[in-house]
């Protein structure tokens, strides 16, 4: 059953923020402030739609059933307003199959609705970056990395619409990196700052116009 969401006045509690995810939502080798869940809820204040710092629920190397398990040991609000997912690169990474990858997601994000009232239009699902543009992946195929990511996404993204949530491909964004590595962070793998900005913008556009509906 759809839980209501309450208006915040400017009397009343900032709006929540969840963040379920792996690397690119803690945001490795970047400042805290620097991730995309913390510029998101950045953008918002500066519009005056005021959030409290973003909870992130998200590890370097975690793959879908791995954050499945955190987010069961972790004591979480029982509604957010909005929550965000991006999970999946290392299920590619350690050469798992995308048939193997679906369920998790798919159950990952039946959970994210839950967690967000049960209400579908306030999770947004993004894509997952293409790491094998970056000088990490010097010496493997990196056109096999590409195709590999292409299928993870063509099945992220039918099961988000499926449910009805937000979704925002930024992949083609990450293979920018290939030529602009001031997008990637000190280690030449995980996105910088800069990259996560350009996430940032769209999500916290969509999070404006899902409570200016309200």
């Amino acid at each position: 059953m759809k839980q209501p969401l309450q208006d915040k006045s400017p009397l009343q509690e900032a709006y929540s923020y969840l963040a379920l995810g792996d690397s690119y939502t803690i945001g490795e080798k970047v400042e805290a402030r620097d991730n995309f869940p913390s510029q998101v809820t950045a953008l918002l204040n500066e519009q005056g739609i005021r959030f409290n710092d973003p909870e992130i629920v998200a590890q370097t190397g975690w793959t879908t059933d791995e954050l499945e398990q955190a987010i069961q040991k972790t004591k979480l609000r029982r509604n957010y307003d909005i929550v965000t997912i991006l999970i999946g690169v290392n299920n590619q990474y350690r050469g798992r199959k995308v048939e193997d990858y679906i369920p998790g997601f798919e159950s990952l994000l039946r959970r994210a609705i839950q967690l967000a009232g049960n209400d579908a239009k306030h999770v947004i699902v993004l894509s997952i970056p293409d790491w094998g543009v970056t000088p990490f992946a010097a010496g493997r195929d990196r056109m096999q990395i590409a195709r590999e990511i292409n299928a993870y996404n063509a099945a992220n993204k039918q099961i988000a619409l499926r449910h009805g949530v937000h979704y925002i491909d930024i992949t083609p964004w990450t293979r920018e990196a290939a030529t602009d590595h001031n997008l990637l962070a000190a280690d030449g793998l995980h996105p910088s700052g800069k990259e996560y900005a350009k996430w940032a913008h769209p999500v916290s556009g969509i999070i404006a116009g899902i409570l200016s509906e309200k």
